[in-house]
């Protein structure tokens, strides 16, 4: 009778073992805290921060008044007011220095950091006005706004934003999705402020309550990093050191057998 309950409990033990496994691979438990928290009516917008670079294009109703507040690649200062030949060239991107400036044609240098692509456009509007009849039409795009997502993911690498916003699960969902492997209650977010101070976040993305988090959505150039489960190490170092094993079995079976053919 003792014999049989350790049979019988095993499938009750292994059972329960799947159900915490499938736990842990779920995202967004507990979402009915969503409905329950009163949440800020607000889109996000990212902000500009120093080594950003920055597309800025200005329009007029007639080319030759604008031609001077911008330059494209091959076109030096003095020739922005010549638009001769340069009319399919590409647009030259304005670099945010350390300082969160950037040097712009006629305007000399403009304080960008902190401020959101809509500011940004309003603010070299306003300067503009100065030497123009018209409101200019302005647009400022960020080129180089990129995130990284490494570790147990389908497809590691380096991916680019187009639309200036991205979420944590976004950015995971291009890079293949997490793994079956993967440590889904500590993921790693590694961030740089405009300071270049750097900062190591760790989110919980099994619970619903992360979509409220301020790290939700990934800032230009933020790493996030996967990690395995203890599992997947184990069977890593397993398999690593299972050559050896069997390298070791193979040597005691060869000795045993010479022993025994020697006693023979």
């Amino acid at each position: 009778m003792n014999l049989k309950k350790p049979i019988f409990l095993f499938p009750v033990a292994l059972m329960l073992g799947g159900c915490a496994s499938y736990q842990d691979s779920v995202y967004l438990r507990h979402d009915k805290i969503l409905d329950d928290i009163e949440q800020n009516a607000h889109l996000y917008e990212c902000r500009i921060m120093p080594k950003d670079e920055l597309t800025i294009t200005v329009s007029t109703t007639t080319p030759e008044a604008s031609a001077p507040f911008y330059r494209k690649i091959g076109m030096t200062r003095e020739q922005t007011n010549q638009n001769q030949g340069m009319n399919n060239a590409k647009l030259l991107d304005y670099l945010v220095d350390n300082d969160g400036c950037i040097d712009f044609p006629v305007l000399g240098m403009i304080p960008v950091s902190g401020l959101s692509t809509r500011q940004c456009e309003a603010v070299i509007r306003e300067k503009l006005q100065a030497y123009l009849n018209e409101v200019p039409n302005v647009t400022v795009r960020l080129s180089n706004y990129k995130v990284s997502v490494l570790g147990e993911v389908g497809k590691p690498g380096t991916y680019t934003v187009d639309d200036e916003r991205i979420t944590i699960f976004q950015a995971l969902a291009q890079a293949g999705d997490m793994t079956l492997f993967s440590d889904r209650d500590d993921v790693q977010l590694i961030r740089e402020d405009s300071l270049g101070r750097r900062n190591v976040v760790h989110l919980d993305l099994t619970q619903a309550d992360i979509a409220l988090s301020p790290y939700y959505y990934l800032q230009q150039n933020d790493v996030v990093y996967v990690k395995p489960t203890k599992a997947k190490v184990r069977s890593n170092t397993l398999n690593s050191n299972s050559s050896v094993w069997i390298s070791m079995l193979s040597l005691a079976a060869t000795i045993a057998s010479l022993v025994i053919i020697a006693v023979q």
